[in-house]
């Protein structure tokens, strides 16, 4: 009888084991099905202050590579890290890491504001960032061309999507009757806009020039601060694009300008070249809205490209850059005016002299 016990509590200890570890068996597995992060949190969303670096944490594409050739898209951030034609103080070859930077805080998310009424990402357009031209840094001729040729291939591109924020404009400027995307180009100093004039003459023709600057841009290139060999540097370009035909003569416009000059006959040869000007000190009198509708005049109805140079603002606001200029417009300022050109003609942009090794602000 006493064995008959003994077997019946090994039996009843083995099975209380048994179930004691298909318990904790259980309990094992029911924690390690585990949620992955798209069911738990959804989307894997960029923080301001991480991701890769793209401008605003825009879609990053090679669009210049073969691979990426048949990528559509309306409206492209292209950046041209080249200095080799300044004249003062180098580092804008630094200008579209430091931009695109500086554009963090902005993303898909976060891209709405009051003064526009609307976020960009959310305008049925196609906007990527197609990375930056590789521009060789010791031959200014050639640089010149890689830019010309990769501005070119990209404005010739598909467009995504043909709507009145993205292509319509291009295609009723266009010679070919075609839309073609917009380029929003980082530099890089000011001589890359000679290049890129280039390429938009092939689609536009000539092309009306709002200059936002301290300077003027337009001297001309023989014997530029000594040098008889070279015709490209970031204050002639002007002049070489009006020699070239590239510029709307008469529709072309400066604003902001205060710099120093060699004289009265600088301002005449200005003219000449085709550009009319608004001083910096102007604004006490025009205001924002006189400068807009000043512009706008200006320019009438022909293709536009708006070239910023960040040194139009002050450098108490916008230290970066290599030739600063005292006296310069507010950052607040230089926004309204922009905001007041929507519905020009625009066929492309640029923000060029960003030094950001002279940026004591952050």
């Amino acid at each position: 009888m006493l064995e008959h016990i003994d077997l019946l509590s090994t039996f009843l200890s083995m099975a209380y084991s048994l179930a004691y570890v298909a318990a904790i068996i259980a309990l094992a597995s029911a924690q390690t099905t585990r949620q992955t992060w798209a069911e738990k949190y959804g989307l894997q969303e960029d923080m301001p202050f991480s991701g890769p670096l793209s401008f605003a944490h825009l879609p990053y594409s090679k669009c210049l590579e073969t691979t990426n050739s048949s990528q559509p898209f309306d409206i492209a951030i292209l950046g041209v890290p080249f200095d080799s034609a300044v004249t003062y103080r180098p580092g804008a070859r630094f200008g579209p890491y430091g931009i695109r930077s500086g554009s963090r805080r902005i993303s898909p998310y976060v891209g709405y504001t009051t003064a526009w009424g609307y976020s960009p990402y959310e305008q049925n357009t196609t906007i990527i960032d197609c990375g930056d031209v590789p521009t060789i840094p010791f031959d200014i001729f050639k640089a010149m061309d890689q830019i010309d040729t990769a501005y070119g291939t990209l404005i010739n591109r598909p467009v995504a999507m043909e709507t009145d924020f993205g292509a319509n404009t291009t295609r009723n400027a266009a010679k070919d009757g075609k839309p073609h995307p917009r380029i929003m180009t980082l530099g890089g100093d000011h001589a890359i806009i000679l290049p890129i004039l280039r390429s938009l003459y092939s689609v536009y023709g000539e092309i009306a020039v709002v200059h936002f600057d301290s300077h003027l841009d337009t001297w001309p290139a023989q014997g530029f601060y000594g040098a008889n060999n070279n015709t490209i540097t970031h204050g002639t370009m002007f002049w070489t694009a009006m020699n070239e035909g590239l510029i709307a003569v008469g529709n072309s416009i400066h604003a902001g300008i205060r710099c120093m000059m060699t004289g009265y006959g600088d301002i005449q040869h200005d003219q000449q070249v085709g550009f009319s000007m608004i001083t910096t000190d102007d604004i006490e009198e025009l205001g924002t809205d006189g400068i807009i509708q000043a512009i706008k005049r200006r320019v009438a109805n022909k293709p536009v490209y708006i070239s910023l140079d960040i040194d139009v603002v002050d450098p108490a606001l916008a230290p970066a850059t290599g030739t600063p200029e005292p006296g310069g417009w507010t950052t607040r300022e230089v926004k309204r005016i922009l905001r007041g050109l929507a519905g020009m003609n625009i066929v492309g942009a640029d923000l060029v002299e960003v030094a950001p090794a002279y940026d004591t602000n952050g």
